[in-house]
């Protein structure tokens, strides 16, 4: 009877205890939750992100503009297609990177196709890599186009950058440096570029035009690191937000957000239409209240989409500016 008893216990306990699973999905079976839809797909692409890819092309394309009469229109959606594209590799490999580690197993945003365990994470992969390759073979067309085949270096900086920002045994990302890394690439090299390929120079309100998309980008990754603050943390990915804690985040995102409009002030001394760019802030305002005054981390996904739609906003008001 006693062994009985037991035994019973024993079978009450392991009902009670969930089974262990491994962090990284890649080493368990896929969960029970149906195959990934279209929408999961579009979602893992994070259309929220894109435009922070469009901003820097819009400003350099505007920037290009100011300097002559003559728009070089193929060229400037080419160079769209290349940011659109990296950033969605970008994503793809990130969704997979975090994946595999274990980092996304907890997180409050948006379920990812790898941490789900609803996609192999090998063809999550490949998909990054396939968008990575688009943008190779659109980059190597503007090369082409233009005669400026040192720029391929830049592209394979740009492709690195997007792969080890999660990917490798050491991503810059869990070292505090992502803010760094996307501000060069995503503020610098895609204005900038932008601007060079189209008219082989880079005037003064490229280089600020530059600085302000990318400090936008920054912002955006800002609130995503606070949103992810305390599973970052857990899992020890060391972001920025991670190292210097919720208050300087705070800090450190309104700073980002209204920093580019005092350089527009500025720029308006020249192209006074600049100043129209202030309206973005109906969208970044809001955005920073958010910030300070969130009670659960979701609520940030709000302000990430607001700041996101107010790097655009701000883009197409400086593109007017320098054209008109």
């Amino acid at each position: 009877m006693a062994a009985s008893s037991q035994r019973k216990k024993k079978t009450q306990s392991a009902k009670r205890t969930p089974a262990r699973t491994s962090g990284n999905p890649a080493r368990r079976p896929v969960v029970e939750a149906g195959p990934a839809t279209a929408g999961d797909w579009i979602g893992a692409a994070r259309l929220r992100t894109l435009p922070l890819a469009i901003a820097p092309v819009i400003i350099g394309t505007g920037a290009a503009r100011s300097t002559g009469p003559e728009f070089h229109w193929v060229i400037a959606l080419a160079c769209l297609a290349v940011a659109v594209l990296l950033q969605i590799g970008v994503n793809f490999t990130n969704d997979y990177s975090d994946g595999v580690r274990g980092t996304d197993a907890h997180r409050v945003g948006p379920a990812r196709l790898t941490a789900s365990g609803r996609v192999n994470p090998r063809t999550v992969l490949v998909i990054g890599l396939v968008f990575f390759a688009l943008a190779a073979l659109v980059g190597l067309a503007i090369v082409v186009r233009t005669g400026q085949w040192w720029m391929l270096a830049v592209g394979a900086a740009c492709i690195v950058a997007a792969w080890f920002y999660t990917g490798g045994k050491r991503p810059y990302g869990y070292y505090g440096l992502g803010e760094v890394f996307v501000f060069v690439f995503f503020g610098l090299v895609a204005t900038l570029g932008t601007t060079w390929v189209q008219i082989f120079a880079l005037p003064q309100q490229a280089w600020l035009g530059a600085i302000a998309a990318g400090l936008f980008a920054c912002a955006v990754l800002l609130a995503n690191n606070l949103r992810d603050i305390d599973q970052d943390r857990e899992v020890g990915k060391r972001t920025l937000t991670v190292l210097i804690g919720r208050r300087a985040t705070q800090v450190l995102f309104t700073l980002f957000v209204l920093a580019p409009f005092g350089i527009a002030a500025f720029l308006a001394l020249a192209f006074p239409i600049a100043w129209i760019s202030l309206l973005a802030l109906l969208a970044g305002l809001p955005a920073i209240a958010i910030v300070w005054s969130y009670r659960q981390p979701k609520e940030l996904v709000t302000a990430l989409a607001l700041t996101s739609l107010t790097s655009l906003l701000y883009a197409g008001a400086l593109f007017w500016a320098f054209v008109a």
